[in-house]
């Protein structure tokens, strides 16, 4: 049965990062379902307070963001309020804590409609700290029908401050066949040297990413042979000034809209690296894996629940980082036969675990337990 469902997120695509990446997902499989979908986000693109609709499945409403949240939420109440006039929902999606899981509680509380919120990443731990507002996410969570996390590691989190034992786990997905073994970018064009390693990244580079220890780890590796760190994406200006990128070898591409493109550089990889200190289940790690890359994550977060070491990837603990160059070069040494089997394993993981399909029949499910009486 087709229904109404309001979805909220900070972020959407056109913008990048993963919370952008699984809203835009997750909201265009619900539609593809046969529901009808309006998505709220935000963006600094457009005057403060101003709304501009998209049509299309999903529709979008963007409303340009104040300076802060306290005159943004307000304006963003009344367009809530008109929306809620002007059209029936039968249900409220928020994605990721704050501002999207907050609004669906207060919405779906106000208009006696069932709320859903998405823990994703490290919305948890951001708000459990000043300047985080812990009452707020206390509430978020008690007062949701129902909330998902996106790993085990943070249901359990969730479970836990919220006091309930009903939190669902829904994975984030990939595009197996966008994200699959073929043909490389131009080597040359990026400045690779013929004789270089190629360690990537792909996604925003920054510190909870891990960037302390990816610059470490390719001083680590260039003392014993040449080699480059590739950064498949954007680096925040604030953290650019730690190094100088042409000295150091590092090769940042800029961000890529196509995800074929995207896909295309990490072939270029001779081993991706997620030496994150905190995350939820990074995008990132589960397109390298599903593009056949041989991976290094951390422990952190749903890491270990993607990479199975020894089978199709290399874990390192976080308390053990300091020695991500050591298990670069071990991995850039280990037999070709070995390599090639972990990036087999990798692939083959994604596809029986992670794939787009699999995601759409766990919202279906979520679905039913959130409008039980709808199906």
């Amino acid at each position: 049965m087709s229904r109404r469902l309001l979805f909220l997120s900070e972020r959407y695509p056109p913008d990048w990062g993963g919370v952008a990446a699984s809203a835009g997902r997750i909201a265009r499989a619900l539609a593809a379902l046969g529901h009808e979908v309006d998505v709220v986000t935000w963006t600094r693109m457009l005057e403060p307070g101003r709304v501009a609709r998209e049509e299309g499945a999903p529709s979008v409403y963007r409303m340009g963001r104040f300076r802060g949240w306290d005159m943004t939420m307000p304006h963003t109440q009344i367009l809530l309020d008109w929306l809620a006039g002007a059209e029936s929902y039968d249900a409220v999606w928020g994605h990721y804590l704050f501002p999207g899981g907050f609004l669906a509680a207060w919405f779906g509380r106000l208009h006696g409609i069932p709320g859903l919120v998405s823990v994703r990443g490290n919305d948890i731990d951001r708000e459990m700290f000043p300047p985080g507002d812990f009452a707020r996410l206390g509430w978020t969570l008690r007062e949701a029908r129902l909330v998902t996390a996106v790993t085990r590691d943070l249901a359990r989190k969730a479970g836990a401050l919220a006091g309930r034992d009903d939190v669902a786990c829904l994975r984030n997905a990939v595009d197996t066949e966008v994200f699959a073994p073929g043909p490389c970018a131009d080597r040359a064009k990026l400045g690779i040297r013929p004789d270089e390693a190629v360690l990537g990244f792909a996604g925003e580079l920054r510190e909870k990413k891990g960037q302390r220890h990816l610059l470490e780890a390719l001083r680590q590796v260039q003392a014993s042979r040449p080699a480059c760190l590739l950064i498949i994406g954007e680096v925040r200006p604030s953290e650019a000034p730690q190094w100088n990128a042409e000295e150091q070898r590092i090769l940042i591409t800029g961000h890529l809209k196509e995800p074929a493109d995207v896909n295309a550089h990490l072939q270029l990889c001779d081993v991706y690296l997620q030496p994150s200190l905190w995350d939820g289940m990074p995008n990132a790690l589960l397109e390298a894996m599903a593009a056949g890359c041989g991976c290094i994550g951390s422990d952190a977060g749903g890491i270990p629940e993607v990479i199975t070491p020894g089978v199709n990837g290399v874990i390192l603990p976080r308390w053990q980082l300091h020695r991500l160059g050591e298990a670069i070069l071990e991995w850039l040494e280990a037999a070709p036969e070995y390599r090639e089997r972990i990036r087999q394993a990798a692939r083959a993981h994604m596809l029986a675990e992670f794939t787009l399909e699999g995601e759409r029949r766990q919202l279906q499910a979520l679905l039913e337990r959130l409008m039980p009486s709808s199906w």
